[in-house]
């Protein structure tokens, strides 16, 4: 059921994404627009780190975004400006306000939905 099947309903897939922002190595975001909303997928492959991979495309001392993530697969660290962490596993849904870096831990990329603030993410400056 595509886009013109019922009048109204936009519908997206990330197999064909609007746009894809590759890192700075270590992986990429898909992003879809819908409705007016931007989502993203992340993949961030072993080794990623925020003030690493992306940082280099965006500037700033630490990300600026405000995250609302679901992880489907992998394990991310957050690190907060103010010293506090969390990590974030399959399942979990977390809001990470603007002032964090982030990091994948262990050895399989973490991919995560991201319907936060996200339009600029990643997005050369």
């Amino acid at each position: 059921m595509g886009v013109d099947a019922v009048k109204g309903i936009e519908v997206k897939t990330f197999d064909k994404p609007d746009e894809t922002r590759p890192f700075e190595g270590n992986g990429y975001a898909d992003f879809v627009m819908a409705g007016g909303r931007t989502v993203a997928r992340g993949t961030f492959e072993p080794g990623w780190r925020w003030s690493q991979n992306v940082k280099p495309i965006v500037g700033g001392d630490s990300c600026q975004v405000s995250h609302l993530v679901y992880v489907l697969e992998g394990r991310m660290r957050i690190h907060m400006n103010d010293g506090s962490e969390q990590e974030l596993t399959p399942g979990e849904v977390a809001a990470i306000p603007p002032g964090h870096d982030a990091e994948v831990v262990g050895s399989e990329a973490c991919v995560a939905l991201d319907f936060g603030e996200i339009a600029e993410y990643a997005k050369p400056k």
